[in-house]
């Protein structure tokens, strides 16, 4: 007797092994195709990888063109005028003004004027004033009147004459102050600015205190400010200088100003760095 019922369940799993080979030889061969896509892909992956290189290349060759070109404009030599305010201080004393010219001289500039004024308001805005107007003049350097006593007027005095502040230089200058003489900081009022074209630097009236600004701030920085402050108008009005880039400014001016700082009493000097 046939078994039919044994042949049909024989039958039922010779067509599902079929229909189980036709399975697997159909993945094997989509997995094959998908490797060579992998491979396809692979290849375009290290295409990509060389454009991304040669971008990277070509982005640091413009910053350093950009460099250049924000440097374009310095100048090699600048001429200053230092001030000293002090009414105990004199020509032949004046330990703060000396350290100044000698540290200028070290760095390749020339000092033009030298003048030792009395902690009066209208003598030191007077005689900065002047000074600002002399066409060989490029930046001004003062010395004393920053600290916080009734006669400390060299800030108040030369403030007026400024068009534009320079907040970052008494904020730095409070800061390197601050690893020598900690929070006597607070004390001076050091600040920058700039007088129809002329970076004007109000340090306080010790000698330590002037050494560490011209050294530290000033000097690496005197002829990149002259060169920017003296570009012509039609210059300017391209776009944002390099530094309005650094700190995302557009021009507008910065009135963060008021700021109380490093020590100073002008005269004596005690509380500088």
């Amino acid at each position: 007797m046939v078994d039919f019922q044994s042949r049909d369940s024989r039958l039922a799993g010779d067509d599902e092994a079929d229909a189980d080979e036709g399975n697997a030889d159909a993945a094997g061969g989509a997995d094959e195709h998908a490797h060579a896509e992998g491979r396809d892909d692979s290849g375009r992956d290290e295409s990509s990888h060389g454009e991304s290189g040669a971008d990277t290349d070509g982005e640091s060759h413009g910053h350093a063109a950009d460099e250049h070109d924000h440097h374009a404009h310095d100048v090699e030599t600048v001429g200053f005028g230092v001030v000293t305010v002090s009414s105990s201080r004199s020509e032949d004393d004046d330990p703060s003004g000396d350290a100044i010219v000698s540290l200028l001289d070290e760095g390749g500039h020339e000092v033009v004027s030298r003048d030792v004024v009395p902690d009066d308001y209208d003598r030191v805005q007077g005689v900065v004033d002047r000074i600002v107007r002399q066409d060989e003049v490029d930046a001004i350097v003062t010395t004393g009147g920053t600290g916080v006593t009734p006669d400390d007027v060299t800030v108040e005095a030369v403030r007026p004459l400024c068009d534009k502040r320079l907040p970052g230089f008494g904020e730095l200058f409070r800061r390197l102050s601050y690893e020598e003489i900690g929070t006597r900081v607070v004390g001076t009022r050091a600040e920058a600015g700039v007088a129809s074209g002329v970076p004007v630097f109000c340090l306080p009236g010790s000698e330590s205190a002037v050494r560490l600004g011209v050294s530290e701030v000033i000097l690496p920085e005197v002829a990149h400010l002259v060169g920017l402050a003296t570009r012509p108008e039609h210059e300017r009005a391209d776009g944002p200088t390099d530094a309005d880039a650094a700190t995302g400014e557009d021009g507008a001016g910065d009135e963060t100003g008021d700021e109380e700082g490093a020590s100073d009493d002008g005269s004596e000097g005690e509380d500088a760095p």
